[in-house]
């Protein structure tokens, strides 16, 4: 099926938006960065290396699933099969979104972005203030962005709870979560796995992929870093509470937020413009 004129302009945005991805050119202290881990782990023995990642994947997958299956999510896919029906009434499953013009698609979508934007800037602040909502401040924010894109994904007419998208999700949610000089790459991947997808694995995904790497870490290292500045500003109050460090964990926390839903969405978008157009 031919794109429309508006699909067509969807299209040259993403594409837009993805040179910005392949252009960028990273700074020293990036490549810094990059030595300093990849020199950290090669101090490790292989053995160590290779389960520590494995284990890091299957708690992702395994998180992954969990929220997936959460009364809260299948709450959240009714809801959205619900908003979905106002504008088709014909509507009764996931796959059904496709249906949906572009722009309709978009704009549930973007309610789904701002909702977890603002979930995630929440949570933040309250990381802030320290304390025990501190120590949870990592695993809550996956938690949230995960959910993020498992939602993006079924707007566009993605069942998460099919096994190959299942994992598309959770490579979305990793590449998205890289650092900005390896995005590019990530994005590269998840769009020749679109194009070169086989239906017979599509309900059973059974391959055995790598997600985390050295260079994934990165991410969860500015966050502990964050961590750190709350801790150094928790008792410096203004009015009696820990602004400064309300600010820095509302605005990372809504800065990673922005970053992992905007790739996803551009992901999806992509996905749905390639299958119209097979």
């Amino acid at each position: 099926m031919k794109w429309s004129d508006r699909e067509k302009q969807v299209y040259q945005d993403i594409a837009s938006w993805e040179r910005t991805l392949f252009e960028y050119i990273p700074s020293d202290i990036e490549r810094t960065i990059d030595k300093w881990v990849e020199a950290s782990f090669n101090k490790l023995d292989e053995n160590i290396k290779e389960q520590f990642f494995k284990n890091l994947d299957q708690w992702l997958f395994h998180l992954h699933a969990f929220i997936q299956g959460s009364d809260s999510q299948i709450q959240a896919k009714e809801h959205l099969l619900k908003s979905a029906r106002v504008l088709d009434e014909s509507i009764k499953k996931i796959s059904d979104m496709k249906r949906l013009t572009i722009d309709q698609l978009s704009y549930l979508a973007d309610q789904q972005i701002a909702k977890y934007r603002i979930y995630s800037l929440m949570q933040g602040g309250l990381a802030g203030t320290g304390g025990i909502l501190l120590g949870v401040d990592i695993p809550a924010i996956i938690v949230l962005n995960l959910r993020a894109v498992q939602n993006i994904a079924l707007v566009y007419g993605y069942d998460v709870n099919i096994p190959f998208e299942m994992m598309t999700s959770l490579k979305v949610f990793h590449a998205a979560t890289l650092p900005k000089r390896m995005r590019a790459e990530g994005w590269s991947k998840l769009l020749e796995e679109a194009q070169q997808f086989d239906e017979q694995l599509y309900y059973f995904y059974e391959k055995d992929e790598q997600l985390t790497n050295e260079s994934w870490l990165e991410q969860p290292l500015i966050q502990i870093m964050k961590s750190i500045v709350i801790m150094m500003f928790r008792k410096k109050l203004i009015q009696g509470l820990p602004l400064i460090g309300m600010a820095v964990g509302a605005g990372m926390n809504y800065r990673l937020s922005r970053q992992v839903t905007e790739f996803a969405n551009r992901y999806y978008q992509m996905r749905y413009l390639i299958d119209k157009n097979k």
